[in-house]
């Protein structure tokens, strides 16, 4: 706990799942039709965090209450205090009025505007993390010892993991490739098609490159302080501004997204941000494609048949 207030964890899970073909964050794919992100939170109240903010849509938050909310707030803390759990959902209404919603458009505003719709749900530290991707207990043992000792302002954190073991046998997959320093970020690149081919290696195939598998790449566990909300709604107004002014030039995309990966590069830049780069003794795995489901349902056996999770993680 950090000056007195609950560690969040933040759960990013009202994306749409195209590729997977269905909603992924609520797929029971655990031994005993557990969802991905159930072993997140265990993993994270282990490790200390007190507090647990579902991202939803609006049509999915009966359900997640449902699978998680009622037996989370039967939870205690490492502290002794009950986990708390909040609810916020992502949807158009919290767009500002300036900009008009196309009516062809269905596809929500991505990570930023996710993180955004749950600031009112984050008092103090939190990490934030997707729905869909298993990060391993020893990530969120790493971020909340980071969350405790970051600085109010100017400072976030990331866990970062090797592009090799994030890429997926089944289509491409996109990744946030970082340059880094000294333990810093100094750099992220949005790649948005990684291809990982029948030799071993990995291709981007939109500027058809390779890559270095050995690069630490975001897979959006990052760690930030409550002063980073002001940010996020001034670059997410400068994202809107930017889609209205295409409009009007008639070349509006969409399907554009504001991500996470992207706006911390920016803030880089510009000086506002530095952000450690933490590393995990844990191998990530998730869903992307439906194919990678046997792959994701045959670990969670394996790490329930080791221990490392109990029988039900609903008691």
């Amino acid at each position: 706990m950090s000056n007195g207030r609950q560690v969040s964890l933040v759960i990013m899970a009202a994306g749409l799942g195209s590729r997977y073909g269905g909603d992924k964050q609520v797929d029971g794919i655990g031994p005993h039709n557990e969802i991905l992100m159930e072993y997140s939170i265990c993993d994270a109240l282990r490790a200390g965090f007190g507090k647990v903010v579902f991202i939803v849509k609006p049509e999915m938050a009966e359900t997640v209450e449902g699978l998680c909310g009622g037996y989370l707030r039967r939870k205690t803390a490492l502290d002794g205090r009950p986990v708390e759990v909040a609810f916020a959902c992502q949807d158009f209404s919290s767009i500002p009025d300036f900009y008009t919603i196309p009516a062809e458009r269905s596809r929500p505003f991505g990570t930023v505007h996710a993180l955004l719709c749950a600031e009112s749900c984050v008092q103090g530290p939190c990490c934030v993390i997707n729905a869909d991707d298993y990060y391993g207990a020893d990530a969120y043992r790493t971020m909340y010892r980071a969350l405790n000792t970051l600085p109010e302002t100017g400072r976030a954190a990331m866990v970062g993991y090797l592009l090799k073991n994030t890429a997926s046998l089944h289509g491409s997959v996109s990744r946030g490739v970082c340059t880094m320093e000294d333990g810093r970020l100094r750099a992220i690149h949005e790649t948005k098609k990684i291809r990982l081919c029948a030799d071993g290696s990995l291709r981007d195939l939109t500027a058809d490159r390779l890559l270095n598998p050995e690069a630490v790449v975001s897979m959006n566990f990052w760690g930030f302080m409550p002063s980073v909300f002001p940010a996020l709604r001034r670059y997410f107004e400068d994202f809107l501004r930017d889609l209205l002014q295409a409009r009007r030039e008639g070349r509006e995309d969409l399907a554009a997204e504001c991500l996470l990966p992207v706006m911390v590069d920016h803030l880089i830049r510009t000086g506002a941000l530095e952000v450690n780069v933490l590393r995990s003794a844990d191998r990530w795995f998730g869903m992307t494609y439906q194919e990678d489901r046997a792959l994701v349902a045959g670990e969670l056996r394996r790490l329930h048949g080791e221990g490392v999770y109990p029988e039900s993680l609903r008691t």
